[in-house]
């Protein structure tokens, strides 16, 4: 029976190519389309489990402390993330509330879950149980996870604020921003060599 393990198929245009391993700073590229194919990834599976629970505190950090606190002439509030869902939810958008859930606190939970689930029985060097489920999922949560959306609105917001009120960005707009950049690492494309590890 013929194997297919060195071989990778371009998702963009689904040309076939054989791997090549890859050094520092390297990447593969599609001749056809110019799609991205296999990008270098210098993480051992130790490394990203350290990151998945780093990953994991700031996820906490992001959504139980304040992303930013107004004040006026002595009045002071501050909100969280869960605050501003709440805040959508109140009103003829709740529709765009329960995706700003699923894409700002929901999918990203679940990727860390799902890594953290995957990412503990590699460090025992098997595939945990249900292994091809956990990477479909990682796999499917990856769009719908936009951290980065909800940061860059948040600091707009901090900035457009800043010329009429007294805000200061709280622990969660940091932890947000540090959240986001670990996301894109341990939860990005380069996900997919786990299939190759294990």
């Amino acid at each position: 029976m013929a194997t297919t393990d060195h071989l990778i198929i371009c998702e963009h245009c689904d040309c076939v190519y054989e791997k090549v391993p890859l050094a520092k700073h390297q990447k593969t590229i599609c001749v056809r389309c110019g799609g991205v194919l296999q990008r270098y990834n210098g993480l051992t599976v130790q490394q990203r489990l350290a990151l998945t629970f780093t990953a994991s505190m700031l996820w906490l950090f992001a959504n139980f402390y304040p992303v930013m606190s107004i004040s006026l002439q002595g009045i002071k509030n501050s909100a969280t993330l869960w605050d501003s869902v709440l805040a959508l939810s109140q009103g003829p958008i709740t529709f765009i509330a329960m995706v700003a859930a699923i894409s700002i606190i929901i999918a990203p939970a679940f990727q860390l879950v799902l890594l953290t689930w995957v990412l503990g029985f590699a460090l025992a060097s098997q595939r945990s149980p249900g292994f091809k489920t956990c990477m479909r999922w990682l796999e499917t949560l990856r769009p719908w996870s936009m951290l980065e959306v909800c940061l860059l609105g948040a600091m707009v917001a901090v900035f457009k604020l800043a010329g009429m009120l007294d805000v200061l960005p709280g622990i969660g707009l940091f932890a947000l921003a540090a959240l986001s950049l670990l996301l894109i690492r341990i939860a990005g494309r380069d996900v997919r060599d786990l299939w190759e590890i294990l």
